[in-house]
């Protein structure tokens, strides 16, 4: 049985180490969970273990808004305070509050 805790949460803004791109967390997978094709794309000296958890981000770098793939090993927390204004944001979450967004929904 894997028991693996998520260091991060739903609505938190995060950073990637490595690459310049910020987002909100929206979902996260207690292991890797993406197709084999997109593990074996990335270059292996780079890629991240898949016995830890995988973060699903509503992303924005300086260019454009997507959604992203991260693995806990690749994100730190955005310490910078300031929104992320990804337009899928509202559909999702709350206002902006004290580093983070608030979810819309109850989890069961």
């Amino acid at each position: 049985m894997l028991k693996t805790q998520a260091k991060y949460r739903l609505g938190q803004v995060v950073r990637h180490k490595r690459h310049p791109f910020r987002g909100v967390i929206f979902d996260v997978d207690p292991e890797f969970s993406n197709s084999e094709e997109w593990y074996q794309a990335i270059p292996e000296d780079s890629r991240p273990l898949k016995d830890q958890p995988f973060y699903h981000l509503l992303a924005e770098n300086d260019q454009s808004f997507y959604v992203a793939y991260v693995s806990e090993q690749n994100l730190i927390e955005d310490q910078s305070g300031e929104p992320v204004d990804h337009p899928d944001i509202p559909n999702m979450f709350g206002p902006f509050q004290d580093g983070s967004y608030p979810l819309h929904f109850q989890l069961n």
